[in-house]
Parts: structure tokens; sequence; C-alpha cells
């Protein structure tokens, strides 16, 4: 876009507002602070000139850029090497794990798929080492065309930047893909509006050489709206004659056909060696200069041949190929006939080196082909391998897709489609993997090829829709596979009843009872592994009872605690297992199983499990009492809960801690977010019932701790309606004992008191008799309701369950206090209240308080510690700093860079009144500090 005059730093013509915007950007990142923007616009508003004015007006900054590249969108990492290719020599500087993942990502080393969410936090720090030396402006072009890991990974670091001199500005076209990350609208925006009428008049006259009629000065001006690239375009596609009066100027057509069309007349105008040129450059994207001289010369084509698309502007071949428009590049491909497009692909397959680009070179072999070709399809499918391995599974899926339209045999061809359907799936694109998988199944496949479809389906269903309407299918699958493939019809169960436990009220009620039947009758070997005996266990306790099935999980329990297990294994079945050690009462199995699974998700980066296995050891480490460190382990799962897209956990995560602190607002404020959440996101539906579940618990919780027990029995009642849900529904059951005792419904509290004593005794554990003595204490009375209190305290005493051992001493006290033993009342508050004080269970310990001020003690309310002057994540840095480990080791775990770590330890020693980390630790146990 030209400028308002011969001066090169004068802004572009009717840019003022955003040119200001950009330079404050890039005054900002020279002052030694972070900025980022979003640029949005149609095609040809102006959002490449205004990059260019940033690049520009740069100067003392280290430049850097990419640009999205719409035939590249399926392989994974090209736009993140493009900004990142520069700055490798960095690598050495960065933490092992980070410079071992970007090395996996960009090919540099061979080794594991690296975990694509691992990505992010290394190319944070990648680009904090480059501008710790100057400072750093990446602007990267078309975003909406970049791959899928590119895009999410640079949402990440635009999200995480602080203090680091990075500016980064992200050009994006309207509209924009469905696929966007949310969060990229979340974002600094800047929105590229149409030029007024007058300045885009003065640029269409800037570029009309001679008198413009004035009639199609102002037709050409309404019908581009004010698009710059429209207004420099259009005018190249008409005649004199048409220019002079307007003779004969189809307006039929939208602004952005013209421009196409005026980019198909601009390349059919070329000599057909140049359009031949034209065409190689537009097929190998990547802009390798050297790749292109070499499939020209297998062309015959003459090197002085892009001479005139260069002078006329249409291409630059510098250090790199570069179109001067998008639209230009697929023009230039358009223009070609199908047979000039596979002698290009042809050539630049042979011009590429198969042992260092072997995927691009498949690629182009699959371009050239003209029919089905087996060898092609196998190279193809050889690069899908390649492109899951460097973390790419949108990539490899394209590339089992390319695979199958070119295999010959149908039987091959609906096997490689399959695949191509699951590793879709996996990618989280579940309409294409839908329509790949019935696509697949119109060929001949045998009854186990069958049975994987029909179980494909339902995990798709599963994911995208409804976990309810998925059960029927993922249960109709496990049956097909039981005499096929027993390990995969385990897995078929587990994900049916996975599905139905989630979708567990009416109408889908039904579903779990015919899984839970289903499982039971399975074939079942004469020696049965753990996980298949965990299935059984909780099928027997759906379908015969708690009691029933309570026994098996307590020996596979004890087998997944006797050997630790394989990354693989570990992933797949820890989760469950630790879930079920809290449903039958087993602390000990819980802590170990929780811990294992966090320590295994941190160790291979399996940031798509940390999240949920966060969640279990956080509920965990509440009970225990240990709510600081469960505090650090929230911190860390609302970080990861961000970088995977993942706000319903992140919410969810925080009603384990805050209905425990007494916090009413914010504990609703969370069932909010929750609750909306779910409502936006197709892929809850169905899962009503969980979300009822852990919402009215937390307000049982709450209120219970509240005391306004009203309001905690309407909530445990509702909550605790379905027993069969395990978890919250038997927890919900003993709030609800508590509330209705004190809300004058002792039927109901004895009911609710039968039913936890029925499983306790199934479970046989300390937690679980000591449950049980407590619930049954409150709907008792006399010597019969001491002895039960004085049951449940020695029994939880013999547990870590801290939460629930002071709580059976307030319960005790408050009944002694009832029986006018002010004394022996004021021993049980005491213990209480200092228990629950030190451990943070601000709401109940508040309860406490109160009821030791009716015996006539006098009770000072609880001080706060150095942490609670911390925000969570400065907490979190203070720990980690404490332990000893460095910056970018800190940055690496909480995913974020060396310079906001240190950013940070600055507010924190500020906050606590020390001057270096060694004394972090002894400020934090003293639990003084200056004021904040």
């Amino acid at each position: 876009m030209p400028v308002a005059d011969g001066d090169p730093g004068a802004r572009l013509r009717g840019r003022q507002v955003e040119c200001e915007t950009l330079d404050s950007l890039v005054a900002t990142v020279r002052t030694g602070r972070s900025a980022v923007l979003v640029l949005r616009g149609e095609m040809g508003i102006g959002k490449t000139a205004l990059l260019n004015h940033v690049r520009a007006g740069s100067a003392g900054c280290r430049p850097a850029g990419a640009v999205g590249i719409e035939s590249e969108t399926e392989l994974p990492f090209g736009g993140l090497h493009q900004l990142c290719a520069p700055f490798l020599g960095h690598l050495g500087s960065l933490p092992a794990s980070q410079r071992d993942t970007l090395g996996r990502a960009f090919g540099l080393i061979t080794g594991a798929s690296p975990d694509r969410l691992l990505v992010g936090p290394a190319v944070l720090s990648l680009l904090t080492e480059v501008a710790a030396k100057e400072p750093l402006i990446c602007v990267v072009d078309d975003v909406q065309w970049l791959d899928d890991i590119s895009l999410h990974t640079l949402v990440f670091v635009a999200r995480n930047l602080r203090a680091e001199r990075i500016g980064l500005v992200l050009a994006v076209r309207e509209p924009s893909l469905e696929a966007e990350p949310a969060e990229l609208a979340e974002l600094p925006q800047l929105v590229v509006e149409p030029l007024s009428d007058n300045d885009a008049g003065a640029l269409l006259e800037s570029v009309v050489p001679g008198r413009l009629d004035e009639r199609v000065r102002n037709r050409i001006v309404a019908e581009t709206q004010g698009n710059p690239l429209a207004l420099l375009e259009m005018p190249r596609g008409l005649t004199p004659a048409e220019l002079a009066g307007g003779f004969a100027r189809p307006d039929a057509y939208a602004w952005a056909g013209q421009i196409d069309l005026s980019f198909l007349r601009r390349v059919q105008a070329l000599p057909s060696e140049t359009q031949l040129m034209l065409l190689v450059a537009a097929a190998e994207p990547m802009g390798d200069v050297a790749l292109l001289a070499r499939a020209a010369e297998l062309l015959e084509i003459d090197p002085s041949a892009a001479s005139p698309a260069e002078a006329a502007g249409l291409i630059t071949i510098g250090a790199r190929v570069r179109f001067r428009h998008p639209g230009m590049r697929a023009a230039a491909y358009r223009v070609a006939t199908a047979e000039a497009r596979r002698d290009v692909h042809r050539a630049l397959a042979e011009a590429t080196a198969p042992d260092t680009d072997p995927d691009h070179r498949a690629w182009h072999l699959a371009g050239a082909a003209t029919g089905p070709d087996e060898a092609v399809a196998v190279e193809l499918e050889r690069s899908a391998g390649r492109a899951q391995a460097r973390g790419g599974v949108a990539a490899a899926a394209a590339f089992l897709e390319r695979a199958a339209e070119l295999t010959p045999d149908r039987t091959v061809r609906g096997a490689r489609t399959m695949n191509a359907a699951r590793a879709m799936y996996q990618a989280g694109g579940y309409e294409s993997a839908r329509e790949l998988l019935a696509a697949a199944t119109l060929g001949p496949m045998g009854e186990h090829r069958l049975a994987e479809a029909a179980l494909l389906r339902g995990r798709i269903l599963f994911a995208s829709k409804s976990s309810g309407d998925a059960v029927p299918l993922l249960l109709a699958a496990a049956r097909r596979l039981e005499p096929l493939d027993a390990g995969l019809s385990q897995e078929a169960y587990r994900d049916a009843l996975n599905a139905a436990l989630i979708a567990d009220r009416v109408p889908h009620r039904i579903h779990l009872q015919e899984v839970a039947t289903a499982m039971l009758a399975a074939p079942q070997g004469p020696s049965p592994a753990r996980g298949d005996l965990l299935l059984r266990g909780l099928a027997t306790m759906i379908v015969d009872g708690f009691a029933a099935g309570a026994p098996m999980v307590h020996k596979a329990l004890a087998a997944f605690c006797a050997e630790e297990l394989s990354a693989e294994e570990g992933l797949g079945w820890y989760p469950l297992a630790a879930r079920m050690a809290f449903n039958v009462w087993d602390f000990h199995s819980s802590t170990v199983l929780s811990t294992r699974l966090v320590d295994l998700a941190r160790e291979v980066g399996a940031l798509s499990v940390l999240p949920s296995a966060l969640l279990q050891l956080v509920s965990n480490r509440v009970l225990a009492g240990e709510l600081d460190h469960a505090d650090l382990l929230i911190a860390e799962a609302q970080i990861i809960g961000e970088a995977t897209n993942s706000p319903y956990l992140t919410h969810y995560v925080s009603l384990v801690t805050e209905p425990w602190k007494g916090r009413e607002k914010a504990t609703l404020r969370a069932i909010d977010a929750m609750t909306l959440d779910a409502a936006s996101q197709q892929g809850q539906q169905g899962q009503q019932g969980k979300l009822l579940s852990s919402t009215q618990w937390a307000k049982a919780v709450l209120y219970n701790g509240l005391g306004r027990y009203g309001e905690a029995y309407a909530a445990a009642e509702e909550a605790g309606a379905n027993l069969q849900e395990l978890g919250l529904a038997i927890r919900s059951k003993i709030e609800l004992v508590e509330a209705a005792t004190r809300s004058g419904r002792p039927d109901r509290a004895a009911e609710a008191a039968r039913q936890i004593d029925d499983m306790a005794r199934a479970s046989g554990t300390d937690w679980a008799l000591g449950t049980s003595a407590v619930v049954r204490a409150q709907v008792s009375e006399g010597p019969a309701a001491e002895a039960l209190y004085r049951e449940a305290i020695e029994r939880f005493g013999r547990t870590d369950v801290r939460i629930t051992y002071a709580r059976s001493h307030l319960l005790y006290g408050e009944w002694l206090r009832r029986e006018n033993r002010r004394v022996d009342a004021r021993e049980q508050l005491n213990i209480a209240h200092e228990v629950l004080s030190r451990i943070g269970v601000d709401g109940f310990a508040e309860r406490a308080r109160h009821e030791l001020h009716a015996t006539g003690a006098s009770v000072r309310r609880r001080t706060e510690g150095a942490h609670a002057a911390l925000t969570a994540q400065e907490a979190q840095v203070a720990r980690l700093a404490a332990d000893g480990m460095t910056n970018p080791e800190i940055g690496a775990q909480l995913f974020i860079s060396p310079h906001t770590v240190e950013w940070h330890l600055r507010k924190i020693f500020a906050k606590l009144g020390i001057a270096s980390r060694r004394q972090i630790n002894d400020t934090l146990l003293d639990g003084t500090a200056a004021p904040a």
C-alpha cells in the first residue's frame, strides 16, 4: 500500500491509527516488556503491509517471521520451523527436556514422539533466550493457514509472555477458520477496517496512469469497499476504454472474485515459460531457492524465465521464494493444466533428496500420480509414520488419507482409510474422521476390521457429541470383539463403562447396568489380570451392589500398588485404579496410585493426562489436610488447563478446595463457570449427571461448614441421589447425614447412615469404618453415640485422612456441648479448631470457634501465614525455587519463560521481605512475612 508521501517513515495511507498502535508495540518491547497484537481483516485489507511497517520500524530489535501456507496446513511444525530456524543455535542454552523436544519436533534428532503440548514452553524458552541479547519482534502472516501445532504453540507463547522483550504480531484473515483456538480471540486485537472513500479514491488514483473517469472512479471505490488490494489489483485488468468511460464493466462479481480474476489475468499474460516457473514455485511452498532451481533444470526451464514475474512484482526470489500475495500463488497453480501440475510435482519429487526431506518428496510423488500407485501409497504411509513420531497426528491423517486414495487394492485401501480415520479422531477432527470411517466401510472388510470400525464410531461419538448415545455403540463393539480380540474388547468395555458412568442419569441410566452385566458375562481367563479384575469389581458393584464388588477392587488395587507399571500401561490404568481406591475408602492405595500417576504423566510429558491426574492427587491431599500442597497442584493444573484449552477442568479443580475453605463466592463462581462451560461445549452433552454431582457436593460441603444446614441438605440430597455414581455421590451421603440431623430430618439422616454403613463394612478399612461410626453416631443417642464418636476418632487417627479426623472431633465436641458437658466439649473442640485452622479448612474451623465460644472459651482467629501473601503461581514458583530448581527448570515445569520466573521471584522477595531464594523455605515455614 503506497504511503502518503516519499518519506520512508510516513504512515501508510489511511492507516494512521493502526501504525501508531504498532509503533507503540515496538516501543513497549524496546523498554523491556513484551507485547502481543492480533491483526484481523479480510483478504487484501492491508495486514501484510502493516506487518511490513512493523519490520521497517523495528530498528534496534531482531526481526523474525513466518507465513502460513495453505497447502502446508497438514504438515506439522512448518510455521514454527520458519520462525525458529534462525535461532536453532540457541538450543544448547535450553533445559535438556526442551532442547530434546524441539530437536525432535524439527527433525534434528530422532526419538519418540514429543508431546505437542511441550513444544509451546520450549519455543517460549527459545525466543526468550534470543530476546535476552536484543529485543525480538516476531511477525506471522496468514495465521489461518498455519499447521495446527504451530498455531496452538504461538497462541500459547502469546498468552505467556511477560517480561521477555518480545513483540508478537499475528495477522489473521477474516472470516477465520472454524478450528481457530478460542484463546486467539482473547489476545489483544486490532481489526483492520476498510479505507474511507477519500483514502480509497486517493489510493486508486495513485496507481492509475492518466485521467480516470469520475464515474469509473466512484464505481471502483464502491465495489472494492475500501479494500486496498482490490483497489490496487482491479484497475490492472481494465482496458483504457473501460477506464475512460466504464464500458463493459461486469459488476456481477464480488470484489474477492475480481481479485482472483485479476491474479489469473496477470499470470496468463506472462510468457508460457514464466508461467511454468511460477507453477514450480507455487507447488513448492517452502520457498527453497535451490530446490526451485533444480526442478526448473529438470523441466528445462531457462533460469531467466522468472524475470518477467519479478519485474511485474508478482514474485521475489532472494534468500527465499516469496509471492506477492497468497492469491497470486493460488492463481499460478490454478491457471496450469492438470498435466502441467503433475509434471511439476514429478520434477520437484526428483529434485527433493529422499534422505533429508522424504515427506515433501512423497507429497510431490502423490501430486504427480495419474492414478492408483501402490509404491507412492507406501511412501505416503511411511511419511505418516514419521509425522506421527514427530507429534503431527493431523499430518499423519493427511498422508494416510492420500495413501488410501492412491491404493489400488480395495482391501488395503480400506485398512489405510481406517488408519486415517483413527488418526483424524486422535487429532480431534471428528467430522473428517466420520467421513473417512464411512469411506473405509465401503470396501471389503473382515469381521475384525468391522468390529474395530464400530468401536471407533462409538469413540468418535463419545468424544464429540453425547456420551449417552455412544454407550450402545461401544457396548456393541465390545461384544463383537469378544471372540476376535480379547484385549481390544476389554478396552471397549472400559470405554463403554466410562461413558455410561458419565451419562449416568435418566434417560441413560439403564446403560450402566447393561454394560456392567455384559462385561461380567464376557469370557474370563484362568488368571485374570489386575485390569480385568478392576473392571469386573466395578461391574459387580453396579450389578450386585457395592459389597459384592468391593473385595475384587481391593484385590486389584493391591496388585496395582505392588508393582509399578510401564508408561503405556500406567497411563491407561492408574486413572481408574486411583479413582476406585477413593471409592472403596482405600486411602493408602489412593495416595500411592495418584502420586504415581502424576509423576508418570510429568515424566513422559503426558499433558493430556496430567490435569486430571493432578485433580486426583489434589483430592487426596485435601483429605490428608495438605491444602497448601493442594493449592500448588491446583496452580499447576490451571496452567496446564489453559495450555490444553480445558476450562471445564480448570474450574472443576477449584471446587476441590474452595468449599473446604468456606469461600462461598469463589465456590459459586466456579460452579457458574463450570455450568456455562458444559453448556457451551458440545462434547459435554450427556454429562449433566456428573456436573450435578460435583457442583451440589461442593455446595453441601460449603454450607455444612458455614452452618447453613438447610441449604447443605438440599444440595447433598441432589448430589447423592444415585449411589451408582460412586465417588462424590458417596461423599454427598456423608454430608447429607450431617445436614439432615441439623435441619430436623432424622429419618432421612438415619436412612443415609444405613446406606453408608453397608458400604463401609464391605470395604473394611479404618477410613471406611471410621466414616460409618461417625455417621451412625449422629443418628444415635446417649452412650451409644459417644462410643461411636470415640470409635470414629480412633479409626481416623490410624489413617492420614486429617480432615475427617478433625471433623469427627468437631461433631463429638458439638454433641458434648448439647449434652451440657462443657469441659469435655471444650477439649474436643480445641483439637478440632487447632487442626482445622492449621490445615486451612476455614469454614469448619470457624464453626469450631463459635462452638468454643458457646462453651465459654475465648479463641483467636487464625492468622495468615506467609504463603497467604503470595498468589497461587507465586507460591508455586517459591516452592520450586526453595527446592533448588533453576529458573529455566521452573519455567519448563510451569510453562512460563525463565524471565517470567525471575519477575515472579522479585515480587516474592518483596512480599516475603527477603533477599534471596535461600530464605524462602524458612520464611514460608515460619509463617511470617512483610506486609504485602
